[in-house]
């Protein structure tokens, strides 16, 4: 993918090879060959010259006829692409060099005139535009799914206990379908992104040709709208030069992995013996070759670990772009290699999470009973001294830090310590504080607009519900 303006070269010569009278070197054709990576771009690549083909004959840059045969070439390879008999060849370097030495066998002389008005450069930023353009719609969807498949396992767990934790730590009780639809929101940020880097790299540069535009009389426009672009892009200089669309989506692969991640490591701690929150069923788990009792979550560990190769693609492609000056360099070559693989990774990763919280089923008897443990309804006890014996909240916070300790000396929680006990950190203290100690009522009490009591959990399942809908 270097700057040109190929014809149709001698046999055994490069496509560029006007200017050259040898051939390169072993290591510099080694070096320079990327149709192993950017094979991937061949739909794109077809599209972006059928409608340049259509443009250039609208324009009159080329016959009405040539343009036909220009069309039958290109669906007669689409065809050979689709029955995988397209033979892909390292000798002509690229996707681009290798559509164009197919079409100039099947179709002859008028094959020359497709390159009119665009170079290899321009062709290059709109087929790794539009290939990252559909990575991202297509991620989209499956964030989707997933936040589909979290809604449908929050919806009959929104008054199923849990601890809530803080330094992973019991802090307060929550609801298992609140601690789900915290996710529906990480989720859905993670969706809003895509869309915001979709929308933004949505102009086509194709007709900026190697940097400075063409003196033909091409109607970009024409060609913007016949491949799904708002406009064409402004500046050919940029056009040909930025990948910062691919860097943008990148950025948002890897927040969103990193969202993964987090529920991928819960999922892995819960289902230790030691929590024993949820069981997997056997078709997103492994056994052990030595020790017949074990069940890993592989999925989830190794669903966990992509944000590395995602958060790799970034950086790699961030170190290679840092440097260049305008415009085009060989450096970006290397930018679809890692972009290729991040979005892999991730689109692998959604779609395993999207299947194991579908699977998993939550253990209600552990979850209720942990989230009893820690004194998790200590902040309850200082609400309720605040709101019935009208203390400062400091000073009912160090009241019932009393009461823990009080507690924690005696070896029980909270809700069994004697109404004499608690007396005796404050006299009006009643028999109605410890209508506010159990986790369900501490659940149930927080009632606020985005709070895990049930009625508010399944308020925002409705909402998403018809958000997705």
């Amino acid at each position: 993918m270097t700057d040109d303006s190929s014809n149709n070269a001698p046999k055994g010569q490069a496509m560029w090879g006007g200017r050259f009278t040898a051939k390169p070197a072993e290591l510099m054709q080694a070096i320079n060959v990327s149709i192993g990576v950017d094979r991937r771009l061949a739909a794109q690549d077809l599209a972006g010259s059928k409608a340049h083909a259509a443009m250039l004959a609208a324009v009159g840059a080329i016959s009405s006829e040539d343009e036909a045969q220009i069309q039958r070439g290109l669906m007669a390879i689409e065809g050979e692409m689709e029955e995988g008999v397209f033979p892909f060849r390292e000798e002509f370097e690229d996707i681009h060099m290798n559509v164009e030495a197919r079409l100039a066998e099947l179709i002859g002389e008028p094959s020359g005139r497709l390159h009119t008005a665009r170079s290899r450069n321009d062709q290059i930023a709109l087929d790794f535009r539009l290939w990252v353009r559909e990575a991202c719609d297509r991620t989209v969807d499956q964030i989707i799914h997933l936040q589909q498949a979290l809604l449908a396992k929050a919806e009959p767990h929104a008054d199923t206990l849990m601890p809530g934790f803080t330094h992973l730590q019991p802090a307060q009780p929550v609801t298992f379908g609140h601690h789900l639809m915290a996710y529906v929101e990480m989720f859905g940020r993670d969706a809003s992104r895509f869309r915001d880097a979709r929308a933004r790299m949505n102009e086509c540069p194709l007709g900026a040709a190697a940097l400075a535009g063409s003196p033909f009389p091409i109607d970009r426009a024409m060609t913007a709208a016949a491949l799904g672009f708002a406009a064409p892009t402004a500046n050919s200089l940029d056009s040909v030069s930025s990948r910062d669309f691919a860097l943008e989506a990148l950025s948002a692969a890897t927040i969103c992995s990193t969202h993964l991640s987090r529920l991928a490591e819960e999922i892995v701690i819960w289902m230790t013996p030691q929590f024993g929150f949820i069981r997997l069923s056997d078709a997103f788990t492994t056994g052990s070759s030595i020790m017949p009792q074990k069940k890993n979550p592989d999925a989830a560990e190794l669903s966990r670990a992509k944000v590395g190769r995602i958060l790799a693609a970034f950086t790699s492609l961030t170190v290679v772009m840092k440097g260049l000056p305008l415009a085009y360099s060989k450096d970006m070559q290397e930018d679809k290699a890692p972009t290729f693989e991040a979005f892999d990774a991730l689109q692998l990763a959604l779609g395993a999470m999207a299947g194991m919280v579908s699977d998993l089923e939550p253990n209600r008897d552990r979850m209720a009973a942990a989230a009893a443990s820690g004194f998790s309804t200590a902040t309850d006890l200082a609400d309720w001294l605040v709101r019935e014996l009208d203390l400062p909240f400091r000073q009912a916070h160090h009241l019932t830090g009393a009461a823990v300790k009080r507690a924690e000396t005696l070896g029980v929680d909270l809700p069994e310590l004697s109404l004499d006990e608690l007396k005796a950190l404050d006299p009006r203290i009643t028999e109605g504080v410890y209508s506010v100690l159990t986790p369900a009522a501490s659940a149930a009490s927080r009632k606020s607009y985005g709070g895990t009591a049930p009625e508010q959990v399944r308020a925002q399942i409705a909402r998403w519900k018809e958000v997705l809908a």
